[in-house]
């Protein structure tokens, strides 16, 4: 199935050989996972995927689908990008206002994509609804 822009071309997706690399994170990592968390759903906008709760945006992919950006706190980003500049980044300036970090999806394992997945999702979600999850996956996503 080939996903469809807003101007109703289509969008060709990047299909490549990933065998052999092992743990390292693809796109299709976190898609059944976003499709599957709680009130979340998938749009593509401008050719990119992004996963939303409502109307607000919590994890999104780049055009090429090698870098993923998502919800993160602000307060703690600087660290995060600190620990390991090789993979995460901070957004673009124009971005900075947002609790928002991108990180390379080469230089991620399918498992820490999902956990990354998981919390961006939780900052958008009711408390509520982050405590059923957590209920019913004891393990985290896996």
């Amino acid at each position: 199935m080939t996903p469809y822009r807003g101007c109703g071309r289509r969008v060709r997706r990047k299909t490549e050989n990933t065998v052999g690399v092992i743990g390292m994170a693809v796109i299709e990592d976190v898609r059944a996972l976003g499709a599957a968390l709680e009130r979340s759903y998938e749009v593509y906008v401008r050719g990119r995927l992004k996963f939303r709760v409502g109307q607000l945006v919590y994890v999104a992919f780049s055009l090429d689908e090698t870098v993923m950006g998502f919800a993160f706190p602000r307060e703690e980003r600087a660290a995060l990008v600190a620990s390991d500049p090789l993979r995460f980044q901070l957004p673009s300036a124009s971005d900075l206002r947002f609790n928002w970090v991108h990180a390379d999806l080469a230089a991620l394992d399918s498992t820490e994509s999902r956990e990354l997945v998981v919390d961006a999702w939780r900052m958008v979600v009711p408390k509520k609804v982050s405590r059923a999850y957590d209920l019913a996956h004891p393990g985290g996503p896996g």
